[in-house]
């Protein structure tokens, strides 16, 4: 006998790519608020795109200024990423998998600086590992270093900020992940670690992928912590949300070319992402 309709979609899913959404007639109400939502979103885009001087635009995007902050920032955006992969996973993997004593509290803990302003991370940070403070005076004494002020302040504090959205990303998509395949080749022989990086991680790499990306797009736009940490030292601390803010009071038009640059680049790689990593699912067929 063949397979039903039904048994064959669900084979076809979890053996092929996810299904995609099919059309879907809304009430004309949500219609409305939808459309109000997307205007919302992109009035201030346009509104800023309205003033642009784009007759000056090329020559203030390469200028020395906006090329040694956009250097400065992919840099340090980069690092970040990659701090928040190394440090962030191992600990979306902990908060997903084990139960131990005070993990809300850990959730909330290393959640805390996405609904903090910026501003009180950088203060935070800069009164533990300033010269001063509680960690960094050691640092400091004992080893000679200093990190207000310089480019590895700069990734801490937007490593600070960015990586709760990788964190918050991948534990979700840990939990909803299919065990019984992580099981299967435990029962094989596998070690843990074997199948954490053969099964568990392909598993999971659309959150995972969707995960690093936000984070990158936030440590990115990072300006309260970056400027109360390290400081606006242009070649140094200065990224492009900094060179943004010192240019919005001594040259608007230099301000607006560069907001725009910044839009582009987090546009593009949103954009870029595409409904495969947004909105793929987490079993071993999933992107």
């Amino acid at each position: 006998m063949g397979e039903t309709p039904v048994v064959a979609h669900r084979r076809g899913t979890h053996r092929g790519r996810p299904q995609r959404v099919g059309r879907e007639r809304l009430p004309v109400g949500a219609v409305v608020l939808a459309t109000i939502a997307v205007a919302f979103f992109a009035a201030p885009f346009l509104g800023l795109l309205w003033r642009v001087p784009w007759s000056d635009a090329w020559q203030v995007a390469t200028s020395e200024t906006v090329r040694r902050a956009l250097w400065l920032s992919a840099r340090t955006s980069l690092a970040s990423t990659v701090a928040s992969l190394v440090l962030g996973v191992p600990l979306a993997w902990a908060l997903a998998r084990v139960d131990f004593p005070g993990r809300s509290l850990v959730r909330a803990l290393a959640t805390l600086s996405m609904v903090l302003p910026p501003v009180v991370g950088g203060v935070a940070l800069f009164f533990s590992f300033g010269r001063r403070g509680l960690f960094g005076q050691y640092l400091d004494q004992w080893f000679g270093i200093t990190l207000p002020f310089t480019t590895t302040a700069v990734v801490m504090a937007q490593t600070f900020v960015a990586m709760p959205f990788l964190v918050l990303t991948v534990e979700a998509a840990l939990r909803q992940l299919d065990r019984r395949f992580e099981d299967a080749a435990r029962t094989l022989g596998a070690s843990r670690w074997y199948v954490f990086r053969r099964v568990t991680l392909p598993s999971i790499r659309p959150a995972l992928v969707a995960g690093a990306v936000l984070a990158w797009a936030r440590a990115l736009g990072e300006f309260g912590a970056t400027i109360t940490f390290a400081g606006n030292l242009p070649g140094t601390t200065q990224t492009m949300p900094l060179a943004t803010y010192l240019a919005l009071e001594s040259n608007p038009d230099e301000a607006l070319v560069i907001s725009v640059v910044l839009i582009a680049v987090s546009f593009s790689v949103l954009v870029g992402l595409r409904e495969r990593w947004l909105g793929g699912g987490t079993g071993p067929g999933a992107g």
